[in-house]
């Protein structure tokens, strides 16, 4: 074993967080998040890997009732427009599903990515310069762990229009909006995943997911 590895408790732990993550839309509590928790997460995002330690991320809490009603609004836009692109019973199974908790969460946290930061040129992205958006989104995860850590439920409202979003949030030409959060704390986490409970899709088995050197070599 190597001497680098966690304690076996503290390796427990980590893979707890991990496989008790859920995407939270119902069981949101009222309660307020204490700061000194809010910052123990906003830290854990500021400590994903970035592409060239860029740290193109910011973190854009919404409190506001009003504009979380704006962005309800449109997310219920973007929501009817989904819906339109199933058909017969899984229009109506889209339909019965809670896909948000803009409202019933306390705070709402938009993770951004500022795309010009550091300059044109950043280490890492001269041959992909999509990094810089990967980057964000791992800070998005990172913040998704250290909140599951803390008790606190996260939603990702993904069914939303991002130049609406931007507008609403007042980002400025160069900064793209990665994710808006759901947060607070939950009356429980499910077993599983909603979407797996609901028989909308199953886990997909690991094994039929690995590959050996080349796309389609099986062990």
């Amino acid at each position: 074993m190597s001497d680098h590895a966690f304690s076996e408790a503290d390796r427990a732990a980590v893979y707890k967080a991990i496989v008790s993550r859920r995407d939270v839309r119902r069981e949101f509590l009222p309660d307020p998040i204490p700061e000194a928790v809010l910052k123990r997460i906003l830290s854990a995002a500021h400590h994903a890997p970035s592409v060239g330690f860029m740290q193109p991320w910011d973190f854009i809490l919404v409190k506001d009732l009003g504009i979380r009603r704006q962005i309800k609004a449109a997310f219920e836009q973007a929501h009817a427009e989904a819906a339109a692109q199933f058909s017969g019973a899984q229009r109506a199974t889209y339909r019965g599903l809670k896909l948000e908790g803009i409202l019933e969460a306390p705070l709402g946290i938009c993770v951004t990515c500022d795309r010009a930061r550091h300059g044109p040129v950043v280490i890492g992205r001269t041959q992909n310069p999509e990094m810089d958006l990967y980057s964000s989104v791992c800070a998005v995860q990172n913040l998704w762990l250290a909140a599951r850590v803390e008790g606190l439920g996260v939603g990702w409202v993904s069914i939303i229009d991002h130049t609406a979003l931007a507008e609403l949030l007042g980002l400025p030409q160069t900064v793209q909006p990665i994710a808006y959060l759901c947060v607070g704390y939950v009356a429980f986490f499910r077993e599983r995943p909603e979407l797996e409970d609901a028989g909308w899709l199953a886990r997909t088995d690991l094994t039929t997911l690995i590959h050996h050197d080349r796309w389609g070599q099986r062990e």
